[in-house]
């Protein structure tokens, strides 16, 4: 996990990482301490009751998502990214200034006005915030400062929440929430001074004024690329399943645990602990790239410790309610409880911290800020939805736990139904799957692999599963050309089937199958793909290189790209492989986790290649290690 710390000691991330965490302490703390200040003081102020101010609270802050959002995306594809946060930064000064008038004045309408100006800056800032860090970080990189990020944002939700509370709590707490607000934004336009400049990249955009017709468009941009679309309503889906579990932890806590406001304290800190700790998790289990492959891990996770948590939950209010932090934690079953709420936290962090990675690697950069516009509205929308909806079910007499199963059996149909429209997550998973439980997978040169543009992949064929570890280490899809009867494998058919793999027969078995195949390898690389090949032909039956067959020189004659040469060590004697008999005769005969390695050559020109010196390169690359 010690690679995305490093972030926070170099200037392109640590100033931006301090001023969105202090943004979010921010916004958290002034919230926070406004809702309890017209809890406990709203007689005093108004004549209307406490849950409906803070209910209008909550409206009043995200309705400028709804409003704003698609012109803050514009913004910040128009004008420098760096220059944006700073003058956001300033705005913060100024709006907490405002919110300290409303406080010496009581007035409800100058606070509010503060809190729909805080929603504006909380909207304008958001486009930034995951626009600029593709700009500033390098693609194995964006994963680990995502995390960073999602850690940081909700440790500053936890530390702003309770410093709101302990400052409404104090004599004079109206002064020192505005106090306090001013000094924190001050602290983070300081810190955004020191954002490198992040350039725009369509400085000639024409802003459209309309905030209706924007958001269509911009929802529009999003749906050009299909699994960029989806990854928005995989992130909605995910704030509104963890926006419907956060705001039952006060009812929760009172209504089901017996405790009071230290209880909340204890979910929300349980929760947001787990999302911390998932979330930098995510950089060691992704192998430093953004792997989709841990988007099913976590939504397994997020149905099976929502149910856990319904489950868990006491059946009836324990003895003696309200209890004490100490009685709480003594009732039976308040540890599975905590665990459960832990765990939801950590899978969450599994499930989002990819999807973001994914929207922002994938996002075309001239439209990059726009898309993420459009996942904040949608966000936006997903949340209302969701609060509406468990409103609507809990008047209807659904019990907290229930309404926690219920959400999490909802979990498990939305994830199934996304995964069904685009196979690559659960593709990814498989592979995830593969080279973290029976094999433990180093590579070295896989910058080799082109970022973009056609290329041959050529490795040695040691085992069945070698297109699968060479896939778990390419930032890319590749398209392998592979054996008609490795394709039809049980298990594996599915993930070479939705991976298009291109079947291949011998030709004097199928002469038509080999030449669909040749054309479909044309089609790929005029295309742009990669296509990945063991140019043996078959899988080794003793651990050698056999000889390579012209298959490749036939293909590099159609369409003359870059070959890049790999080898494969360490999968000898797997239990996929043909060592001592056929394979699978003698399963995890080397145990779980195994150490296999993938080496990667330099690209070599088409001009450059022959049969005999390809293979010398792989045989190379291999070593003595088989």
């Amino acid at each position: 996990m010690s690679s995305q710390f490093h972030l926070l000691g170099e200037r392109r991330f640590r100033p931006f990482f301090l001023t969105q965490f202090l943004g979010a302490f921010n916004d958290n703390l002034f919230k926070n301490a406004l809702v309890v200040l017209l809890t406990f003081q709203a007689a005093s102020w108004t004549t209307l009751a406490p849950a409906l101010l803070s209910n209008l609270a909550a409206g009043i802050f995200i309705l400028p998502f709804f409003l704003f959002s698609a012109s803050a995306g514009q913004l910040a594809d128009k004008y420098d990214k760096a220059r944006l946060t700073r003058l956001v930064k300033v705005l913060e000064m100024a709006i907490m200034g405002v919110a300290l008038a409303g406080f010496l004045l009581h007035s409800l309408v100058v606070l509010f006005t503060a809190l729909f100006l805080l929603g504006c800056h909380s909207t304008l800032f958001g486009p930034v915030k995951y626009a600029l860090l593709p700009q500033h970080l390098h693609e194995h990189e964006l994963v680990g400062g995502n995390a960073l990020v999602e850690a940081g944002t909700f440790v500053a939700i936890l530390i702003g929440t309770l410093v709101g509370g302990l400052l409404a709590s104090l004599d004079n707490g109206d002064v020192w929430i505005a106090g306090g607000g001013l000094i924190v934004a001050a602290a983070g336009y300081l810190t955004s001074r020191g954002i490198p400049p992040a350039p725009a990249p369509a400085p000639d955009l024409r802003i459209n004024p309309n905030p209706f017709t924007e958001t269509w468009r911009n929802i529009g941009f999003a749906r050009q690329n299909r699994t960029v679309f989806l990854a928005i309503m995989g992130i909605s889906w995910f704030w509104l399943y963890g926006a419907l579990f956060l705001a039952q932890f006060p009812a929760y806590a009172k209504g089901v645990l017996g405790g009071g406001e230290a209880t909340v304290t204890l979910l929300l800190a349980t929760f947001t602990v787990g999302i911390g700790l998932g979330s930098l998790l995510c950089e060691k289990l992704s192998g430093g790239h953004v792997e989709i492959g841990l988007v099913p891990f976590g939504s397994i996770g997020l149905t099976l410790f929502g149910l856990d948590l319904a489950f868990a939950s006491p059946a009836a209010l324990p003895a003696g309610a309200p209890l004490a932090i100490g009685g709480v934690l003594a009732q039976p079953g308040m540890l599975r409880i905590l665990l459960a709420l832990m765990m939801l936290g950590v899978f969450g962090g599994f499930f989002i911290v990819p999807l973001y990675a994914m929207l922002q690697s994938r996002s075309a950069p001239a439209q990059r800020a726009r898309i993420i516009a459009a996942n904040n509205i949608v966000n936006a929308l997903f949340m209302v939805v969701g609060a509406l909806a468990a409103g609507s079910l809990l008047s209807a007499g659904l019990s907290i736990p229930m309404l926690f199963g219920v959400a999490a059996v909802m979990n498990a149909a939305v994830a199934i139904y996304i995964y069904k429209l685009v196979p690559e997550f659960l593709l990814r998973f498989i592979i995830w799957l593969l080279v973290h439980t029976v094999y433990r997978l180093r590579t070295e040169g896989a910058h080799h692999i082109p970022e973009e543009g056609p290329a041959v992949i050529v490795c040695n064929h040691v085992s069945f599963v070698d297109a699968l570890v060479i896939a778990a280490a390419s930032r890319r899809p590749i398209r392998f050309v592979m054996d008609h009867r490795i394709f039809r494998w049980p298990v594996l058919s599915f993930v070479f089937r939705h991976s298009r793999a291109i079947p291949i027969a011998p030709a004097k078995e199928d002469p038509a199958m080999m030449e669909a195949a040749f054309a479909e390898v044309s089609r790929a690389l005029a295309a742009g793909e990669l296509i990945g090949l063991f140019p043996e032909g078959k899988i080794t039956g003793d651990g050698e290189i056999c000889p390579f067959r012209p298959g490749i020189t036939r293909i590099l004659q159609a369409n003359p790209v870059p070959v890049v040469p790999m080898a494969l060590r360490g999968l000898w004697g797997s239990m996929f492989s043909r060592k001592d008999g056929p394979a699978l005769s003698r399963p995890l005969r080397r145990g779980l986790f195994s150490r296999i390695e993938l080496m990667v050559g330099e690209a070599q020109p088409p001009e450059k290649v022959s049969l005999p010196a390809l293979q010398l390169q792989v045989a190379e690359l291999r070593g003595d290690v088989r």
